[in-house]
């Protein structure tokens, strides 16, 4: 079972990977839901973890919708973290119809090649998520979706989650649960629902507050739970 924490410092990345966790999701903004961290922190998080870091590529709050200046901003923002190590890139795109804006999502995808690709929770937003799912089923180079099942929290979208393991369980498509997750949750949520990865925001963190560094024991113990 993969373990993805979200880091926005060099220290919680550091916690994080003593911890347990396999994998990071490098952002800033985590109030706004997370945006593209400066490539300052990049560099020293790539430099210090054994871990793989994937980047938030990200470069505004406001929607998931990008101009083609939000679009030529992003491929630069690609390009840098290719540069300074990054293992992945974390992204989404959608047209204001709610669907997949294939077109910038082809070249944000070029852009990326040879790096790790999440398609982040932009998926959530989408008018139909399983005809989401199709359409991004079409693009190999995407490794997972980040999803909370198109609810608030992910344990409140048990049936969604069944629905979406089986619609990608004949491709290379994964899904990564993520969004409301806490140790005191996650077994019973894996007990109803056959992921292979999972997401911890604020579930790993004190007071589960973004105000708060990482918890390490809260790592630890869900690294008990999916061990």
């Amino acid at each position: 079972m993969m373990i993805e924490a979200i880091a926005d410092s060099l220290e919680d990345a550091k916690t994080a990977q003593t911890a347990g966790a396999n994998r990071i999701e490098l952002v800033t903004g985590l109030m706004e839901g997370g945006l593209t961290p400066s490539y300052g922190l990049i560099r020293s998080v790539c430099r210090v973890l054994m871990i793989p870091v994937n980047v938030m590529i990200r470069p505004h709050s406001r929607s998931f919708c990008y101009s083609e200046a939000d679009l030529n901003i992003m491929l630069e923002d690609i390009e840098i973290c290719r540069k300074l190590g990054a293992a992945g890139v974390v992204f989404g795109t959608l047209t204001d119809e709610k669907k997949i804006d294939e077109e910038k999502l082809a070249k944000l995808i070029q852009a990326s090649k040879g790096l790790d690709i999440t398609f982040h929770r932009a998926f959530d937003e989408v008018d139909h998520i399983n005809t989401a799912l199709g359409v991004l089923q079409k693009y190999p180079e995407i490794s997972r979706i980040l999803t909370s099942g198109s609810k608030h929290k992910a344990i409140d979208a048990i049936e969604e989650f069944k629905q979406l393991t089986n619609l990608s369980a004949a491709s290379g498509l994964s899904i990564m649960a993520g969004s409301g997750l806490t140790p005191q949750n996650l077994h019973g949520f894996l007990e109803k629902v056959n992921v292979r990865e999972v997401h911890f925001g604020t579930g790993i963190r004190f007071e589960s507050s973004y105000s708060q560094p990482i918890d390490p024991d809260k790592i630890k113990e869900i690294r008990e739970i999916v061990s």
